[in-house]
């Protein structure tokens, strides 16, 4: 195994098509106080999550519902220790500090707590600040409308004691016709590196950053839910900094441009990474998509380009 050690900064775009990627808590598409679509951070964390569980099942995913044998949720200490077994029984001088060393170097083990960190408020309390960080989503396009449709059930409310008992029970559903949404991310490697020493536990692997790119890349459309039927991984551009590089580069979702035809145009992303000081400290810049359903403009010079599908 080797430690991965390079600072990353990337974007990935989520085609919707009547779709719902992240309703709120009415159901409906987010939206900002402007009316722009967005989505959270946590749904396509989520999303990465679920295609890590199932893609590689070798791997623990810590921060993932799982259901107990009464088919309840876990509890946080439930969930530990249906992984790790019990906890550690530590007595004495130092046992709290101990026994959060001992959690800790257990966590570093599982994937999803290598990319994206979490807290652990469960016997032990820990913060941990994960390397991957990822913006919300912000709908690029802007030309998509937010619409609703009546379902129906084929169940009657048992509840109703009127006239419409006998009727099945009706529902509503929204979508959103059209929409391109634009999350960022970055990769910062040495923001666990104090946990990792402390704790003697797993680093950043060169195998997991593999792992998160097949993940952005491919997490939304794996994850094909009745509401999110419709959303699919589009692109993901990855921009690696040389090992030791302080450069930092700006958020690329505001960069990113989806024209009224769908195309995306990276242009403004590459004029940034095209600048001498910038590009002396670019390791690689990895582009992945569809060429045949994804028309990109403005492709950074020297990126390496691959199919979104292998």
């Amino acid at each position: 195994m080797s430690s991965f050690n390079n600072r990353v900064f990337g974007c990935v775009v989520i085609k919707s098509i009547n779709s719902n990627y992240n309703a709120d808590f009415t159901h409906q598409p987010r939206t900002l106080p402007d009316g722009t679509v967005y989505a959270t951070d946590k749904a396509l964390k989520y999303s990465v999550r679920n295609y890590l569980r199932n893609a590689f099942s070798d791997e623990n995913i810590f921060y993932f519902k799982t259901l107990s044998e009464e088919m309840q949720p876990r509890t946080l200490d439930e969930t530990y220790e249906s992984i790790f077994t019990k906890y550690e029984d530590i007595k004495g001088k130092d046992a709290e500090s101990k026994l959060r060393k001992s959690v800790l170097k257990n966590l570093l083990t599982c994937l999803d707590v290598r990319l994206f960190g979490g807290t652990y408020a469960g016997k032990t309390n820990l913060s941990i600040h994960g390397p991957v960080q990822i913006t919300h989503g912000i709908d690029r396009y802007g030309l998509g409308q937010i619409y609703s449709e009546q379902i129906m059930s084929p169940f009657r409310n048992p509840g109703k004691n009127n006239e419409d008992s006998t009727m099945t029970t009706l529902g509503t559903q929204s979508k959103l016709s059209e929409g391109h949404y634009v999350h960022g991310f970055s990769v910062n490697p040495h923001t666990i590196a104090d946990h990792v020493a402390l704790s003697e536990g797993t680093p950043l692997q060169t195998s997991d950053i593999e792992k998160l790119k097949a993940g952005l890349s491919r997490g939304v459309t794996f994850y094909d839910s009745a509401a999110k039927s419709g959303s699919e991984n589009e692109l993901m551009l990855w921009v690696q900094l040389k090992n030791g590089s302080m450069a930092v580069l700006p958020s690329f979702v505001e960069l990113v441009k989806v024209n009224a035809d769908k195309s995306i145009d990276l242009s403004a992303i590459s004029e940034i990474v095209a600048r001498e000081h910038i590009a002396a400290q670019i390791e690689k810049i990895e582009l992945v998509y569809d060429k045949t359903a994804t028309n990109v403009l403005g492709i950074p010079a020297g990126a390496i380009i691959s199919d979104i599908n292998q």
